[in-house]
């Protein structure tokens, strides 16, 4: 379950550039100028602490965004924003001389990034080995960008999707008047989110009214809950567990009811939040090259 922090619900841009002075003092004394502020060196330490400071609630507890390699107290050279720091990640990082990736989703393989089980594991040495080789700090940003209001990741999802007028009074829905076919709707998403296949349960010809939308990986009861509540013509979301929200839909319409559902991808669904990122950081440190790099679905379709 995501945290929730009481920030004003700002559109992201106007969000970052209202918050741009109000974090500065988090790394520098208030008596620099702002001449004088840009040629100090910045820690990978400073700018996790100027994210993490603007939370309403400080600090979140048992939280699995820590450093996942490299030392807080490394001097950044170049960022790299991106949804999983991979291996082909980390090498377009080391070709372009940055030292510090912000990446949302785990570095070795599961959520807690547990590597005991991984200590004798070629693949695991090889990556470990790659970030230590070339002084590489690693960040994970998950649950505090998810913990700002309104969450970068769904915001920057909702901007790319140019959804923000469907939006609902309820969180998660959108109302489109006129419908929209699913097959069109099917279509906009591919297209707008650059991804080329995504895989459904649903007719081409249905019309599309009210659009329930869940990123990333929510949970196969969670989206089932939220199709009861919410009743739905169609669930747009990251991804699922085969044998349970899709059999929930199989059944559902079985029963008569006329309701669709619509698989992005995890990546496909979250990674713009690290296009997000990108943005945050050079508002916050423009005199730090940050780049975002899409990693793009780790699967493939034939």
């Amino acid at each position: 379950m995501k945290n929730s922090s009481k920030l004003l619900p700002l559109k992201r841009r106007n969000f970052i550039a209202l918050t741009g002075t109000a974090t500065a003092s988090i790394i520098l004394s208030p008596i620099l100028t702002m001449a004088e502020s840009s040629k100090k060196q910045v820690t990978v330490k400073d700018i996790m602490n100027t994210y993490i400071n603007q939370l309403a609630t400080g600090p979140i507890a048992n939280t699995v965004d820590t450093l996942k390699s490299g030392s807080p107290d490394l001097v950044v050279t170049g960022i790299v924003t991106c949804m999983f720091a991979t291996i082909e990640v980390i090498n377009k990082a080391i070709a372009i001389g940055a030292n510090f990736i912000v990446a949302h989703e785990p570095t070795f393989y599961n959520h807690q990034d547990a590597t005991k089980f991984l200590q004798n594991d070629e693949v695991y040495k090889f990556k470990s080995e790659l970030l230590k080789k070339h002084n590489i700090a690693v960040w994970r940003n998950h649950d505090n960008i998810h913990s700002i209001q309104p969450d970068g990741v769904w915001e920057s999802l909702v901007e790319k999707l140019g959804w923000e007028k469907q939006l609902n009074n309820e969180k998660r829905i959108y109302n489109f008047n006129p419908s929209i076919s699913f097959k069109n709707l099917i279509t906009a998403l591919k297209t707008k989110l650059e991804i080329p296949a995504l895989r459904y349960i649903g007719d081409m010809n249905q019309q599309c009214s009210k659009v329930l939308l869940m990123v990333g990986a929510a949970g196969g009861q969670r989206q089932i809950e939220a199709i009861g509540k919410f009743n739905p013509d169609v669930l747009v979301t990251g991804e699922i567990a085969e044998w349970e929200t899709a059999e929930y839909v199989r059944d559902a319409r079985a029963s008569g009811k006329k309701l669709s559902l619509i698989i992005l991808g995890h990546i496909a669904s979250e990674e713009w939040g690290s296009k997000y990122m990108e943005e945050w950081l050079k508002n916050k440190f423009p005199d730090i090259k940050t780049t975002f790099i899409r990693t793009g679905a780790s699967l493939s379709i034939i």
